[in-house]
């Protein structure tokens, strides 16, 4: 039973690093209707910068981590600006083809900096561990765990008490009637790539600080499996998300204890197929942008 408790737990923490991945899409889509492949690729900068902030720059760990966001912001405004907005109006196939062939470029690019080799930041909590019976649960992922319900809390109160919020889900659902209405199109999908980055980079410096490090190949790796989570809660649902992640975290920790660990990136897509055959539009997922999280 012990093993079993202990894998749940794990299976808790990834799915909450699942959950962090898939709310940086749902947070893009919301607004914009972008399906960004790239955002994998987000988690990954969010902890190149911050190890090399930390580690070849010496500043102090929760200063390497602030800039390391706000560098990974700059890049996804800049993706934004320059990449994606002059083929916004392009069908949604190639711009998913885009996103993608971002994606491939910054993996490389990555490669080319930092190597093939795992860079790691220490854990935020350091390495303290509680045990509750046979079970181990680390300080780090109570932080995740942390992480993931705060930013739930911020994204509800942003997109169902704020006016931006309401403005970038106005802006999905219809962008020529929020423009006549007098909103700022480009500029509120432009707030939806700042918060995704901002999302997508924490969640990497969270990722560095647990798993045992990040390297190049992270990137496309967490973004397909964020990806998963966002489909399998459903596009446009920030709860949805969380749900998605959790529920896959567990599925693949769970399966472990059944089959060798290589196989847990299989479990994932066969719980993508199913849930796309059966019920495409996800756990709580809507067929329109919901009003809530």
């Amino acid at each position: 039973m012990d093993k079993w408790l202990q894998l749940l737990v794990t299976g808790i923490t990834m799915g909450s690093v699942y959950a962090v991945i898939a709310l940086g899409f749902v947070t893009i889509y919301r607004s914009s209707r972008i399906v960004n492949m790239a955002q994998g690729s987000f988690v990954m900068f969010g902890g190149f910068f911050a190890f090399s902030m930390f580690s070849e720059l010496g500043l102090p760990y929760w200063l390497s981590a602030i800039i390391g966001v706000i560098l990974v912001v700059v890049l996804a405004v800049l993706m934004w600006l320059v990449v994606l907005k002059p083929v916004l109006k392009i069908s949604l196939a190639p711009m998913i083809l885009l996103t993608v062939a971002l994606s491939l470029l910054f993996e490389n690019l990555s490669l080319v900096k930092y190597g093939g080799y795992t860079k790691t930041l220490p854990a935020f909590g350091g390495d303290h561990t509680f045990q509750i019976g046979g079970v181990f649960i680390t300080a780090q992922s109570l932080y995740i765990i942390g992480i993931v319900i705060v930013m739930l809390v911020a994204l509800y109160f942003l997109n169902n008490r704020t006016v931006v919020g309401k403005r970038m889900t106005a802006t999905a659902t219809n962008p020529m009637a929020a423009s006549l209405s007098g909103i700022n199109v480009t500029k509120m999908i432009s707030i939806s790539f700042i918060i995704s980055a901002a999302i997508g980079a924490i969640g990497g410096v969270a990722i560095s600080s647990y798993v045992g490090g990040i390297t190049y190949a992270y990137g496309g790796m967490y973004g397909m499996m964020g990806f998963i989570a966002a489909v399998l809660g459903g596009w446009g649902s920030s709860s949805g998300a969380v749900v998605g992640g959790l529920i896959l975290g567990i599925a693949q920790a769970l399966s472990t204890g059944l089959v060798p660990a290589g196989y847990k990136n299989v479990v994932a897509f066969i719980i993508l197929l199913i849930v796309v055959y059966f019920r495409p539009q996800g756990l709580l997922g809507k067929s329109v942008p919901e009003g809530e999280a």
